[in-house]
């Protein structure tokens, strides 16, 4: 008979062995306080560190905007939402969010989801299996809720080369005219830093007669005059067919959306399993989001402040001599190339240094390319940027000394 524990303990143990095991860090972020947190140490110790690697790029979930909102519709409505969007659970919150959301995208219709990845799953898994003969066409580092809905909705798949242009045209031409086509693909990608050619891609979707799906994920709030993304900032919004976001990023808060024609998402609505089935975001969440997305359509100080804080991280790197990948966008991968070293230096940085930053390892990048994802926040001060950098090029000089006399 199998021994079902010692089969799954051998897994964890093997996972253990290669550096990739994941050790979640328990912290408590303090209110006002952000990006500072207090870590609750497995010896049962706290301290106060520095977070190093957090989605909460402006520093909406301290916003006291957002924390009002969300104290009003706790206080005005409770907790929860009571049901499914079909069964009770569609309040006034949701109605006026997507009403929000359409808005900043310049669309007709906007759907709110729990998440950003179920919003990938359910859009993407939905509009290819209602198209017949559906293609997808999928830049090859597409995010894993994206992947996940191009397999639930059963089409043929193609996968072109990251952000290559002459790749993706040569699949394109290869494929039969008459076939209905999507083009999915994101913004800025995460784990490299980089943003993909929009318009390059919108010019070939008219030319083949694609629709486009565009991740904007780590776009909204950052960039754009009003915060709608990349594709705002280059004014190519209306190129673009489907818009998907999230809250849980730079707006602070949690849940994710699409946007565009009203049919289109209308589809999505009508047929999605993963909206259809799940209960709905409670009122104080919808609130705050709403409260976080209409005050970046107005205010720019939290953009431009990470922005600087960003120029001047990436430019203390370079001049440091540390190897991060110099994409385009905010985020900063500095690459370890080793997921035991990866994990051992964040260790490092957490014991002696209050500094937390979680390890980047397989399979969420390729081996030998394991890495900190790095993000300087509008929450930042100077001295936190001066000092992480400054610890960074400590830990650069003695690894390479240790590497000289071994």
């Amino acid at each position: 008979m199998t021994d079902y524990t010692a089969f799954f303990q051998s897994r964890l143990d093997a996972l253990k062995t290669e550096g990739r095991y994941r050790v979640f860090a328990t912290l408590e972020r303090i209110a006002g306080q952000y990006p500072k947190a207090l870590y609750h140490a497995p010896d049962g110790s706290t301290r106060e560190v520095t977070i190093w690697c957090s989605n909460d790029y402006l520093g909406m979930g301290q916003n006291p905007v957002v924390l009002q909102a969300m104290h009003e519709a706790l206080d005005a409505s409770g907790a929860g939402a009571g049901g499914t969007r079909n069964i009770s659970g569609t309040t006034r919150y949701h109605v006026e969010l997507e009403a929000s959301v359409a808005d900043l995208h310049n669309k007709e219709a906007a759907l709110v989801f729990s998440s950003g990845y179920t919003a990938n799953e359910g859009a993407l898994g939905t509009l290819a299996k209602l198209l017949p003969d559906c293609v997808i066409f999928s830049d090859a580092l597409n995010h894993a809720s994206m992947i996940h809905g191009m397999k639930d909705s059963g089409a043929e798949k193609k996968i072109f080369r990251h952000n290559d242009l002459n790749h993706l045209e040569d699949l394109l031409k290869a494929t039969d005219a008459k076939r209905p086509k999507i083009i999915a693909f994101e913004s800025v990608y995460s784990m490299e830093g980089d943003i993909a050619p929009i318009a390059e891609i919108a010019a070939l979707a008219r030319r083949y007669g694609a629709l486009t799906y565009l991740d904007e994920v780590h776009g909204v709030g950052l960039y754009g005059p009003r915060g709608g993304g990349v594709a705002e900032e280059r004014g190519l919004m209306d190129q673009i067919d489907i818009i998907e976001g999230t809250f849980g990023k730079a707006y602070g808060v949690v849940g994710g959306y699409i946007a565009g024609k009203a049919a289109i998402v209308d589809a999505v609505r009508s047929f999605a399993s993963t909206f259809i089935f799940t209960t709905s975001l409670p009122p104080a969440v919808l609130a705050g989001a709403r409260a976080s997305v209409e005050y970046l359509k107005t205010s720019s100080i939290e953009r431009q402040r990470q922005r600087n804080n960003v120029r001047r991280f990436k430019q203390r790197l370079t001049n440091d001599g540390l190897s991060f990948l110099p994409g385009e966008s905010h985020i900063v991968p500095l690459i370890v190339g080793e997921a035991t070293c990866c994990k051992m230096l964040t260790d490092v940085l957490l014991s002696q240094y209050n500094i937390y930053v979680q390890p980047i390892n397989y399979p969420t990048v390729p081996k030998g390319t394991e890495r900190m994802r790095l993000t300087a926040t509008a929450a930042h001060s100077i001295e936190d940027v001066e000092r992480f950098s400054n610890i960074l090029k400590e830990l650069w000089d003695m690894n390479h000394l240790v590497r000289a006399v071994a």
